[in-house]
């Protein structure tokens, strides 16, 4: 997809060094650069592996910079027997705000969904983001209350997974 500034196109292996800076500058916008491990080498592995299970879009600008990214991959839902796209990561770099540009990455996937017949298209997003939230809400997003999302991860998860294994 395309706007007179910008178009989205499949990310390519060219693209890692770019894609790794923005989601180190959305980390550092969420207040949490300290938390990001990935390196080239981790994106290189799972966005480009034989089988990805992870999959990329970039938005370029019209000097050929990337200007946003949007990092997703399938989930399922056992209620339709259908999978889904789980938006796990959306950034527009701040000179390229306002002008559409997060708008054209969510149409590109929502058109993903659609050609490939994904009833349901889903991200999560911090709630103290209210510039990304009237983004959302003006594409037809509905935040859903109804659900409290949980994690297991680290010394959690070891436990969880080895529940025999000395502390």
């Amino acid at each position: 997809m395309t706007s007179p500034a910008v178009s989205v196109r499949t990310a390519r292996p060219a693209d890692v060094p770019e894609i790794l800076a923005m989601i180190r500058e959305l980390a550092e916008f969420e207040r949490a650069l300290d938390e990001v491990e990935a390196t080239e080498e981790h994106l290189h592995r799972t966005l480009f592996a034989d089988e990805p299970a992870v999959f990329g879009h970039v938005a370029v600008a019209a000097d050929g910079h990337l200007a946003g990214l949007a990092v997703w991959f399938l989930n399922y839902s056992t209620w339709q027997g259908s999978h889904g796209l789980y938006l796990e990561d959306l950034y527009v770099r701040p000179a390229h705000r306002g002008q559409g540009v997060g708008r054209l990455l969510l149409q590109t996937l929502a058109a993903v969904c659609v050609e490939r017949g994904y009833p349901r298209f889903e991200w999560w997003v911090l709630d103290w983001n209210e510039s990304a939230r009237r983004v959302y809400e003006t594409v037809g997003a509905e935040a859903l209350t109804e659900w409290v999302p949980y994690r297991v991860s680290g010394a959690a998860l070891l436990r969880l997974a080895r529940p025999d294994a000395p502390a």
